[in-house]
């Protein structure tokens, strides 16, 4: 196992920014950033042991800084809170009290607002045991920031073990009633972005998901995917019935998982270099975009992103659960830790 520190660059105000390079003996390397704690590449070997980058990143921090990355709004590996996704309007209440969020995403709050945690440095640590190495990342969400309640300290620990797995743990703790949702937005594209994500397989063992309305908030129905377009439950190429959906997938689907237990969440699957990807989180959903809105830039080799160059099988709360008393809760009081943990495992068939 192999841990190196190295710096990144400058944030805006000068900060200094590092990236971590975690290495394992069976050829996986995953880098990340402090700043917005985004995973910039995991580089892992096809069925024929040929190693290539499998997410969408970039090679510099200049990239993730400029303006037209941050206008476009793709999200790439970073953490995104605190709510990850959708409040309808920018607005929830707690305890009698209405909070207002800055807009967006049309006329909702996505991903925390316009400065979320994948636009803050993030106070790093290292991590090295003889089985894993990887960093912990901690960040205080003060009080009103970007519109949220209470002073919000996080924790978000990434460590990458022998058996080719990305732990990614969250923990946070508040001092007033809160609302929280965190995920990871990294895209996964297996061919090393050779070529775009519609020839991938695959399965979500979801039989349901929430129904959106036209800005994507929940209307409140929850329906079953069977005989549907959103039907992953046996193995599917993402590009087989895509054509049906005027901007791709980008849906809620529903874990079934109240007990908040680690269990398998999904498998996604590539033909021609036989990796795979499984996923498995406490979380009781899973929100599927496959990248219909991804900008024309450059990316971490020169290769060119765009429309459908990756997808994002990202862990959370369904969107906008402060304003659905029916959903799981994402209250957050005080005494009470948040905890929540997703692994990916990186393999080949």
């Amino acid at each position: 196992m192999e841990l190196i520190r190295d710096v990144f660059g400058n944030a805006r105000r000068g900060e200094k920014v590092f990236i971590f390079t975690m290495r394992n003996d069976r050829g996986v390397t995953v880098k990340i950033t402090n700043y917005g704690g985004i995973v910039t590449s995991v580089e892992t070997p096809d069925r024929n042991g040929k190693k290539a980058n499998i997410v969408l990143g970039f090679k510099s921090l200049e990239d993730y800084l400029s303006n037209s990355y941050i206008e476009s709004g793709p999200y790439f590996g970073c953490i995104t809170g605190r709510y990850a996704n959708r409040i309808a309007n920018g607005k929830f209440s707690l305890e009698g009290k209405e909070y207002t969020l800055p807009v967006n995403n049309g006329k909702n709050c996505l991903h925390g607002g316009i400065t979320g945690f994948d636009k803050v440095i993030w106070v790093p640590k290292r991590i090295e045991k003889p089985d894993l190495v990887g960093v912990e990342l901690k960040y205080r969400s003060l009080h009103m920031e970007e519109g949220f309640p209470g002073n919000l300290d996080i924790t978000v620990t990434y460590t990458l073990n022998h058996k080719n797995e990305l732990h990614i743990d969250y923990k946070a703790v508040t001092d007033r009633e809160t609302v929280i949702n965190l995920t990871n937005h990294t895209y996964f594209n297996l061919t090393g972005n050779t070529e775009n994500i519609l020839g991938h397989i695959l399965q979500l063992p979801a039989k349901t998901k929430t129904v959106n309305d036209e800005s994507m908030i929940p209307t409140g129905e929850i329906v079953e995917v069977a005989g549907t377009l959103y039907d992953f439950t046996t193995p599917a190429v993402i590009g087989s019935r895509i054509g049906g959906l005027t901007d791709g997938y980008d849906a809620n689907f529903i874990l079934n998982n109240p007990d908040k237990k680690l269990i398998k969440a999904g498998v996604l699957t590539e033909e021609s270099t036989g990796r795979i990807v499984e996923v498995a989180t406490t979380e009781p959903a899973i929100q599927l975009y496959t990248g219909y809105y991804i900008p024309e830039i450059a990316g971490k080799q020169g290769e060119k992103f765009g429309r459908y160059a990756g997808l994002a099988l990202e862990t959370q709360h369904y969107p906008d659960s402060p304003n659905h008393a029916d959903f799981p809760s994402t209250t957050l009081k005080p005494g009470e830790v948040f905890k929540s943990k997703t692994i990916y495992k990186f393999g080949t068939k």
